[in-house]
């Protein structure tokens, strides 16, 4: 059953609206290729960066840590900072998409804060 005369400009409307939350997922999604999230381990001695799309983008290891005979030690750091930088990451680009998908729950992307509102 259709929606009677309002049928066609409601599908206007929803394509609309569909497209410029494309346009503004885009545009996000550029802004957050750009944007760095570092986060350290070893008091410092790594840093991890990844941009906000969750990709590893830096890494940074001081001289000081790198001991031959801990090599387990070194792996743990980087471990450590990778994971948080990347954790950092993915939750900046939960928050960028949520200001355009606003609540909708999609399959494989999780959780899209705020769409029905």
């Amino acid at each position: 059953m259709g929606f009677g005369g309002m049928g066609g400009g409601l599908g206007k409307m929803l394509m609309k609206q569909m497209e410029e939350m494309q346009r503004n997922m885009e545009r996000i999604q550029a802004e957050l290729g750009q944007e760095r999230i570092a986060a350290t381990a070893g008091g410092g001695m790594v840093t991890a960066t990844a941009n906000g799309m969750g990709t590893l983008v830096d890494l940074q290891i001081k001289a000081e840590v790198v001991d031959p005979e801990d090599v387990e030690m070194l792996q743990d750091l980087v471990l450590a900072a990778v994971n948080e930088a990347l954790e950092h990451a993915q939750t900046r680009r939960e928050e960028r998409m949520g200001e355009v998908t606003g609540g909708l729950n999609v399959p494989g992307m999780g959780q899209l804060p705020g769409m029905f509102r």
